[in-house]
């Protein structure tokens, strides 16, 4: 029997800070899945800085909307019809088909997985998901992190931030350092995430508050902000210091480029690693990833915050929080039970 989905389409190209008005959701019927096919009701859709880039209509390591079709993203969701035998209905699933209530997929483009546990689906678009796997792997593999390393995580209250902090701590830093939003984050990353200091961005200079925090310098800085976040951490950097960039959202809905670091120079005087990086070139570092950071998550020494907004229809509200830093830990979006 057919089904009635509802998904949002991006209307219009945001610029500057997205609006509502971006966004339409529209009704779309979905016909019963074709051999090799399943269909599957989303529980938990995610919504993540990324997105941003992707409204823009120019492609960067990632095709972009196009408008008036249907938005992607992470999602976990029930099979409610099959036709494919090695994914009965039933099965819960991740799957890349979110921002909508329903998705008719080819079963190969879909991932089982085990919710029994007591952390609930949504902890595969977190913790256990493309968050915590960007954060293992630019720490680790690209940052190079060693034991006794001051570590820097800017934006360290977010999803991939508290989960580079995290880990850091369980692999041997030395010190561990972050910056978030507001003084309720600050607490947050000391005294839930175990973090050794933190500080308010928005309460004075970064430079001096990172200087502050880290007397001693920074051996590891992971990047999730850009601007003034990166031109600290290089003031900041010890000498042969490595910085694992992975985002600038202090730029995305910038109208104008930001102004870059002016402290470039020291990127040679101090003999810096630099290097940018996309979680989707080492897809075979994600076995490696679940191998050794699930046991953390499921005993409780990697600790899972999400902010949760209800309903489908709220999902461009809860994205426009998230790029606002309106989220602590992993921003999800319930879709049903």
């Amino acid at each position: 029997m057919p089904t009635t989905a509802r998904e949002f389409h991006l209307v219009a190209r945001p610029q500057g800070e997205p609006v509502e008005t971006d966004f339409a959701l529209v009704e779309r019927t979905l016909p019963d899945p074709g051999p090799g096919e399943v269909l599957i009701r989303n529980l938990v859709l995610s919504v993540d800085p990324y997105m941003r880039g992707k409204m823009a209509g120019v492609r960067t390591y990632t095709d972009p909307y196009e408008l008036n079709a249907p938005m992607e993203g992470g999602a976990v969701g029930v099979v409610e019809a099959s036709g494919d035998p090695d994914l009965p209905v039933g099965t819960t699933v991740l799957h890349s088909a979110g921002w909508r209530s329903h998705a008719l997929l080819p079963a190969a483009r879909t991932r089982p997985v085990d919710t029994s546990g007591p952390l609930g689906p949504s902890v595969y678009l977190g913790a256990l998901g493309m968050p915590g796997l960007t954060a293992y792997v630019g720490l680790l593999h690209k940052a190079g992190l060693r034991e006794g390393d001051t570590v820097f995580v800017s934006g360290a209250a977010g999803a991939v931030g508290g989960m580079v902090g995290q880990l850091a701590r369980l692999y041997g830093a030395g010190r561990v350092v972050g910056s978030a939003g507001s003084p309720e984050k600050v607490a947050y990353l000391v005294d839930e995430l175990g973090f050794d200091a933190a500080f308010d961005y928005r309460s004075g200079p970064v430079r001096r508050q990172l200087a502050e925090a880290a007397p001693d310098g920074i051996d590891v800085y992971f990047d999730n902000v850009g601007g003034e976040h990166l031109e600290a951490a290089i003031w900041c950097a010890n000498d042969f210091a490595r910085f694992a960039l992975c985002g600038s959202i202090s730029g995305y809905n910038a109208t104008s480029a930001p102004p870059a670091p002016r402290n470039l120079f020291q990127i040679v005087t101090k003999r810096l690693t630099l290097r940018g990086f996309i979680v989707s070139d080492d897809p075979h570092l994600a076995r490696d990833f679940h191998r050794d950071v699930a046991p953390a998550v499921a005993d409780g020494r990697i600790k899972v915050r999400e902010t949760v907004v209800d309903g489908l229809e709220n999902t461009p509200e809860a994205f426009i929080s998230m790029l606002r830093g309106g989220n602590t830990g992993k921003m999800v979006v319930r879709v049903s039970d």
